[in-house]
């Protein structure tokens, strides 16, 4: 008896994990409409902080106990870049969106060069880049092809 207990309850948490890792994980981020921003502040445990309006985007800011995100979003409402610094780096599988699995590649590809603290990964779609040192890590992430027209890469920081 005991053991059919234990099949059915191994075969039970079995489904559950299942459906679980089936679910789509909300939030779109990068390429994502602005409501994502919403979606990503609650995925990160973070508050909203502050929300700029720049020539031909807005930049709308949000804070974790470690680490302040930025997320540009364009006129037409759809995040093109996004920018953070802090003590760590943010979970950019959440950033990243429908990109993060061509960052991923990419980034098995791009080769790490020692002595190094500014690290570039090219996708043909997305670019990420990350810097700083410890308790002062910093990076960005853009799509090129969204990037509106007249918004220099240099002031998505």
């Amino acid at each position: 008896m005991k053991k059919k207990a234990y099949i059915l309850g191994a075969c039970f948490g079995l489904m559950l994990a299942t459906v679980f890792t089936m679910v789509p994980r909300a939030g779109a981020a990068l390429g994502g409409s602005a409501d994502s921003v919403t979606t990503d502040r609650k995925a990160l445990s973070a508050a909203r902080r502050a929300t700029t309006v720049g020539p031909g985007y807005t930049v709308q800011e949000i804070a974790s106990d470690a680490t302040n995100v930025r997320e540009y979003v364009s006129r037409d409402g759809i995040v093109f870049a996004i920018a953070w610094n802090g003590l760590m780096h943010p979970d950019l599988t959440i950033l990243l969106g429908s990109y993060v699995g061509e960052y991923q590649q990419a980034a098995q590809k791009t080769p790490r060069q020692m002595g190094q603290r500014r690290r570039e990964v090219r996708g043909s779609r997305v670019v990420v880049e990350k810097w700083g040192h410890m308790r002062n890590l910093q990076g960005r992430a853009y799509v090129p092809a969204l990037v509106p027209s007249g918004v220099p890469i240099d002031e998505i920081k």
